[in-house]
């Protein structure tokens, strides 16, 4: 009895006490909507109703402001990781848990859905204390989740060897101005401060004190949707985004697996229509901070995918509209597309926020470098013949090509974010797709660069391929499979291909089709018309390829991308030496799997990726380095510049070297090389390593010219090229046979060049025996100026896995 009373008396104290904790704060700010949650300014302080426990619902949090560097990478409207999460109660607190979306069994059964949730980890976010109870609603101070560093921007600060900082709760602060509440979501925000000790100049370049940044994290709580969402099967070949679980619930005999596409929510308003509106349209919405003319560019190259819509049956079912004034860009309920500013050019991209048990976008939101359109203003700036010469405003023609590639970036990052991934194979079929990356087209009129056709308008073939596969409804009595693979069949048919983005990357690359920043069918062909293009550009550059009173170091700069044009064009063409043509291919399908390169295929590639190597194509012409004096006081070089091993003095060596060293690099990848091994083991006819190390030699280190000036250059490469042939043979990533005929070749050079007295052959010779002598410890040093940054072509990693996460 005494016990009872002793709980009793207990119960009446501590009840009264949680049932005042709201009451007895005065002045509070209320919201309701999804959560009701009141702001105390006193305290700066949230409280969250908590009404709904064991409800699941999306979590989101992002950067609202960011630290304005692409080599961070912590961008304004950055979208962070979102998660499914619920609360529930554990005696006197709330904890917010993440269940495991990523192990699963989708089954009535509830013991069996119990034991996979008891099999794997789920995550405890945050626990909070229960501050107040009534009526099943429980109030928790939520301001200290929101102090949190969510986003890991310190992590990343770390990892990024940018510094060691750690959160400064005392300088930190909620922020109300984009906290708010809606009947399906809201939003929260606060100031966070980060003290520590930046490491290199790159937190200098962006802070006003690098040992003190302070950014504003965004978090959202979102009702997850309904239960009438359609999942759509994924297919390797259709260029879908997909997102992938285990169900443990499927038969032995049945992949455990589940692929599904990611995609927007889209249903007719008449389903029995040829053409209906759509019950809930997909509109994007552009940040009104964008400025003229870039504003109406990016309106109107994201609105280029409605006519893939109309195609599939929907009026108007895609839109693009500004954004409201009082709209909050990382509300979930808007896609976006935001304008970023950096300090530097970066690249732009498009990522999702997908529900992760659906695969349903429920967020696009695109970031797109507003740097970006200068670098095409340059590439344009440099290839034209004198536009300054008269007229230091005449810049109609160079903006018509920037802007017109941000018209197409503008569709190619919406793209990704309504659920596509890249097709680096579409520049191989008529630039099928605004989802591969585009090097501006220039052509030859009667010995003139012409830029009027730089980039496509429009999207492509390809594009229209995907949307249907993603977003067509299906035929009535028609199998989802059944309907699906009709859509492949029909683009294999009509010549597309798709290869996405490891597959297309230079360094050990195979695919003969699919490249980044590429043009044409031919790759090598491409490389051919590029060399011409940019031996005009040359021959044609001057003085007035800048405006009156602009520093010659500003030219030299302008200089760079046309220097450097037929960079990415060698990073196609070296690919198809030892290169296959391949699908992803699935069994019942009509693509072929694969086949190795045409051996006459590999050896015009061959012979072309040598031109890159010889001083005639690569040497800057002696009347051309007039126009670089030494750097002019203010305009130190920067990463987008030569680089010099002279000092103060242009390094007229230095360009050619570090143009040759970029090819160098792709022809004897130990990768590249294993695969010609293997080619020419399996078919005498085809390119083998001998013939691609002999002629290299023959066309380099054997080579010589007349001119003084061109000669030293042809020195300078053919250097390069031993140091590339001994790093070949002691790669530890090298096979046996690759490292055997490597050394073979350097053998065979030695005794050529003993009877060489050349001071430069005398030097080569003694490289190879300081190899020869102690090769364990040998390491080679190239000592090649950096390439300038170039890629992308205007701006990262999209562009990268520049997409959803």
């Amino acid at each position: 009895m005494k016990r009872f009373l002793l709980i009793l008396l207990l119960v009446s104290f501590s009840v009264p006490g949680m049932a005042q904790f709201l009451s007895e704060k005065e002045n509070l700010q209320d919201y309701e909507g999804f959560f009701n949650f009141h702001y105390n300014e006193e305290k700066d302080e949230i409280y969250l109703e908590v009404d709904k426990l064991e409800t699941e619902f999306l979590y989101v949090h992002a950067l609202t402001s960011g630290l304005g560097s692409n080599d961070i990478g912590l961008d304004r409207g950055q979208l962070g990781n979102e998660a499914v999460v619920k609360f529930e109660k554990a005696g006197n607190k709330l904890l917010l848990v993440q269940p495991n979306q990523k192990y699963r069994a989708e089954t009535e059964n509830v013991l069996e859905k119990r034991s996979v949730e008891q099999a794997f980890a789920k995550s405890v976010i945050y626990g909070f204390e229960i501050k107040e109870e009534k009526d099943s609603v429980y109030i928790i101070d939520f301001t200290p989740f929101l102090m949190e560093d969510a986003h890991d921007v310190a992590g990343r600060l770390k990892k990024g060897e940018y510094g060691t900082y750690k959160l400064d709760k005392s300088k930190s602060a909620l922020s109300l101005e984009r906290t708010k509440a809606f009947p399906e979501n809201v939003e929260f925000e606060a100031l966070l401060t980060f003290e520590g000790e930046p490491k290199g100049r790159t937190l200098q370049s962006v802070a006003p004190n690098a040992k003190k940044l302070s950014v504003i994290q965004h978090h959202s709580f979102v009702k997850l949707p309904d239960d009438n969402y359609e999942k759509r099967l994924f297919d390797p070949r259709s260029g879908a985004i997909s997102i992938s679980y285990l169900d443990y619930s499927m038969p032995v005999y049945e992949p455990i697996e589940k692929k599904f596409a990611i995609r927007h929510r889209l249903k007719k308003k008449d389903p029995e229509a040829e053409i209906s509106e759509a019950q809930e349209r997909i509109i994007y919405y552009l940040d009104p901070g964008t400025p003229e003319p870039v504003k109406s560019a990016l309106l109107e190259g994201a609105g280029w995918w409605n006519e893939a819509f109309e195609e599939i049956g929907y009026k108007d079912a895609f839109q693009v509209k500004m954004l409201p004034e009082d709209a909050d860009p990382l509300d979930t309920r808007y896609n976006m597309i935001q304008w970023v500013h950096r300090s530097t050019r970066g690249w732009s991209y498009g990522a999702s926020v997908v529900d992760p048990r659906t695969g349903e976008i429920i967020k696009g939101h695109v970031s797109l470098g507003s740097l970006r359109i200068r670098q095409d203003f340059m590439i344009a700036q440099a290839l034209m013949n004198k536009p300054f010469a008269e007229n230091d405003k005449d810049h109609e023609k160079m903006m018509e090509m920037a802007v017109a590639r941000i018209r197409q970036l503008s569709a190619h990052e919406v793209g990704h974010t309504i659920g596509f991934a890249h097709n680096f194979a579409a520049s191989a079929n008529n630039n099928a797709s605004v989802m591969d990356y585009p090097h501006p087209k220039f052509s030859l009129e009667n010995d003139e660069i012409s830029i009027d056709n730089a980039y496509d308008t429009g999207i492509g073939d390809w594009d229209k391929v995907t949307v249907k596969y993603s977003y067509a409804d299906i035929l009535e009595n028609t199998s989802e499979r059944e309907f699906l693979n009709s859509v492949l069949e029909e683009a294999q048919q009509a010549g597309h291909q798709f290869i996405s983005d490891a597959d297309a990357r230079a360094q050990g690359g195979a695919h003969i089709n699919a490249h980044l920043w590429d043009n044409g069918k031919n790759p090598t062909q491409e490389l051919e018309e590029i060399l011409k293009i940019r031996r005009i550009g040359i021959e044609n550059f001057s003085e007035d390829n800048i405006r009156t009173n602009e520093p010659y170091s500003v030219l030299e700069d302008i200089f760079v991308p046309l220097y450097f044009l037929h960079r990415y064009q060698v990073e196609a063409a070296v690919k198809i030496i030892g290169g296959l043509d391949y699908n992803y291919a699935v069994k019942g399908g009509k693509d072929k799997l694969w086949e190795r390169a045409d051996p006459n295929m590999q050896e015009n590639a061959l012979n072309s990726i040598l031109k890159t190597l010889d001083a005639e194509i690569i040497a800057i012409p002696q009347k051309k380095l007039e126009l670089f004096p030494p750097r002019a006081f203010g305009y130190n070089r920067s990463r987008e510049s030569f680089k010099s091993n002279t000092g103060v003095a242009f390094d007229a060596l230095g360009a050619p070297l570090t143009s040759a060293n970029l090819s160098l690099s792709l022809l004897l990848h130990p990768e590249r090389m294993a695969r010609l091994v293997q080619q020419k083991a399996l078919d005498k006819k085809q390119l083998g390593p001998q013939e691609v190390l002999g002629q290299l030699i023959s066309e380099t280190i054997k080579k010589s010219h007349r001119d003084d000036y061109l000669n030293e250059v042809q020195q300078a490469v053919n250097y390069q090229v031993l140091l590339h042939l001994i790093k070949l043979a002691e790669n530890e990533s090298a096979t046996a046979k690759v490292k055997a005929f490597a050394n073979a070749q350097i053998d065979e050079l030695k005794n050529w060049l003993s009877n060489k007295d050349e001071v430069l052959h005398r030097e080569m010779f003694r490289e190879i025996e300081n190899y020869r002598e102690n090769p364990g410890e040998y390491k080679t040093k190239l000592n090649v100026p950096k390439i300038p940054d170039g890629s992308p072509i205007g701006s990262f990693r999209c562009e990268g896995m520049d997409f959803s996460k």
